[in-house]
């Protein structure tokens, strides 16, 4: 799998200079137009997983592959990635629209964005949008621009504004079944911190090889908490056993490598923490009723 671009390799190799912003280490923050054509071909957005955050307000008929899912977008799309998300845009006809980029260093002192569920693994990235939500969030868009564009002395903090705008128009736009949240209590600090320590481990890359906390009796013994206590937090929060969360995750991660890696499967499955390769095979064929190898010629 390609190694992740960081943010000054973005610029250096697309426009060969650094914005003021990196340059005075305050965060990485940049605004873009989504033309159809660059340097005379038409453009696309390729697989990989990228060092920032996105948010694109995207005009046009394509296809969106994000991790092990695949989407397709009729008419035009808000989407929302992050580093621990691989995507690509496959486009079906010219695409158009703008976009943000950012990292979380750009928005220390205003909260974690990976608390949102459209930057988390499990949520909703893409939504497909009518004609009068294009305009409201190109409103937002032009209201960053010319913050942006401006020399007003607190610009990034209203910029930061309009990222929080955006972010919750995205939310506003999820199922409900993502929206109606139970109050927040013990059980779900706790399948927090155990979300957050499971994906702290992914994306499994080059740099990054090999799961070391698989079982739930490890995330407990991190967590320093006794593995009955997280198996009930994680059922009454979740609805699902806390092996059933890791092996879910396992797959997802699984089905990327096979689809977007050049390991072999042998590779992905130390990868994934098995000592064995007929364990892995064993392991994805209860699961998604196929062999990895199958999978992957697919």
């Amino acid at each position: 799998m390609d190694k992740p671009e960081s943010i000054e390799e973005f610029y250096k190799r697309k426009f060969n200079w650094l914005p003021e912003n990196i340059r005075n280490d305050i965060g990485h923050f940049n605004m873009f137009r989504l033309e159809p054509y660059f340097q005379g071909k038409q453009t696309t957005i390729p697989y990989r997983r990228r060092d920032f955050y996105k948010i694109m307000l995207v005009k046009g008929h394509g296809t969106v592959y994000f991790a092990d899912q695949v989407i397709e977008v009729q008419k035009q799309a808000l989407s929302f990635s992050n580093p621990l998300i691989p995507y690509k845009w496959e486009n079906h006809q010219e695409l158009t629209g703008q976009y943000c980029i950012f990292n979380q260093h750009f928005m220390n002192h205003f909260g974690n964005i990976m608390q949102y569920e459209i930057f988390q693994p499990t949520g909703y990235h893409v939504f497909e949008i009518s004609d009068k939500q294009v305009l409201e969030i190109e409103t937002i868009f032009e209201k960053m621009e010319k913050d942006f564009e401006s020399e007003y002395k607190y610009k990034y903090d209203s910029i930061r504004n309009h990222i929080f705008e955006l972010i919750h128009y995205g939310l506003k736009l999820q199922p409900n079944t993502l929206n109606d949240r139970q109050p927040f209590n013990a059980s779900h600090r706790i399948t927090a911190m155990f979300t957050e320590l499971l994906e702290r481990q992914f994306p499994i890359e080059d740099n990054h090889p090999k799961l070391q906390i698989r079982s739930a009796s490890d995330f407990a013994e991190h967590l320093n908490i006794h593995v009955n206590h997280l198996n009930r937090a994680v059922k009454d929060t979740t609805g699902k056993t806390t092996t059933k969360v890791i092996a879910e995750r396992l797959i997802q991660e699984a089905k990327v490598l096979l689809k977007h890696s050049k390991w072999n499967v042998g590779e992905i499955a130390f990868a994934l923490g098995f000592t064995e390769v007929t364990h892995f095979n064993n392991f994805f064929k209860k699961h998604l009723h196929t062999s990895p190898l199958k999978f992957r010629e697919e």
